[in-house]
């Protein structure tokens, strides 16, 4: 297994301020770590200091407990600092999460032996573009999603790579995910599962009508250009966040972005194909087959 340059001696321990018992092991963690010499700032990832804080002091390292969504809030405060996260599963089955909740102690001494590897994720850029103004830049883990509102009607979307038009959609909406989140809402919409060590822009459409229905996987280089035709509310979601209405005129440019996210890893790269069988095997669909 590849290790890393040096065990890390600075280290944030930040909990998913909604998770049940979320401070109490996070407090436990830092525990752990002080008795082993380590330098530990603990909180929840709302707090106000924690975004200034990581990018200014640079920790080692930021442990975060919670679900899969506890991962990406982690990865959008870490990622633009160049700092790894390690997540502590305390939610359900996540792809995101290698440590379960009762093995972070036998984790964090390898941890501190230097006995880990950096995995490292691709991630998008996404500006909105209205007019002579931009909005964004905003950082994305998993997807963007352009798709309508509260109306129970489909969107017209056209979406351009490399400023050719590739298609026009009637549907739900069009994710645009990266490798990490062809395990999420892409994987939902029936998109393919991309090994997370790609570096690929993946387009889902969301029940497309009389439409282009097949997903597409494009190159790392490629620019996606998305114009949405409003006539009801059509908006735009950031890895799951609070969405972003859009006007008519408005025009979606996504991209990979400069920063990768650096997941910790103590096993070797078969864990997600680990991770992708006991998902499939947990299925509701599998198991009543299975019956």
């Amino acid at each position: 297994m590849t290790t890393s340059p040096r065990p890390p001696r600075h280290v944030v321990v930040l909990a998913h301020p909604q998770v049940d018992a979320g401070r109490d092991e996070a407090a436990r963690v830092a525990a752990f770590l002080r008795a082993r010499g380590v330098h530990v700032r603990v909180g929840l990832l709302n707090d106000p200091w924690v975004p200034d804080y990581v990018c200014t002091q640079r920790p080692d390292l930021v442990i975060a407990l919670g679900g899969d969504g506890t991962m990406l809030r982690a990865g959008h405060l870490a990622a633009p600092c160049g700092v790894p996260v390690l997540g502590i599963n305390l939610g359900r089955f996540g792809f995101l999460i290698e440590v379960q909740r009762d093995a972070w102690p036998q984790a964090l001494e390898r941890l501190l032996q230097g006995d880990y590897r950096l995995e490292r994720r691709m991630m998008l850029q996404v500006n909105l573009h209205r007019g002579e103004q931009v909005l964004g830049p905003w950082e994305v883990v998993n997807e963007a999603v352009v798709c309508r509102g509260r109306a129970v009607r489909p969107v017209r979307l056209s979406a351009y790579v490399d400023d050719l038009l590739l298609a026009r959609y009637v549907a739900d909406g069009l994710i645009i995910a990266t490798p990490t989140g062809s395990t999420a809402y892409a994987l939902a919409a029936g998109g393919p599962i991309l090994p997370p060590e790609l570096r690929n822009i993946l387009l889902v459409p969301v029940a497309p009508h009389l439409s282009v229905d097949r997903a597409v996987v494009l190159a790392e280089g490629s620019s996606v250009r998305v114009v949405p035709h409003v006539d009801h509310e059509v908006v735009l979601s950031i890895d799951g966040q609070e969405p972003e209405p859009l006007q008519e005129g408005d025009v979606i440019h996504i991209r990979a972005g400069e920063h990768s996210l650096l997941f910790v890893r103590f096993q070797g790269p078969e864990y997600f194909y680990q991770l992708l069988t006991a998902y499939m095997r947990s299925h509701p669909l599998v198991q009543k087959l299975a019956t």
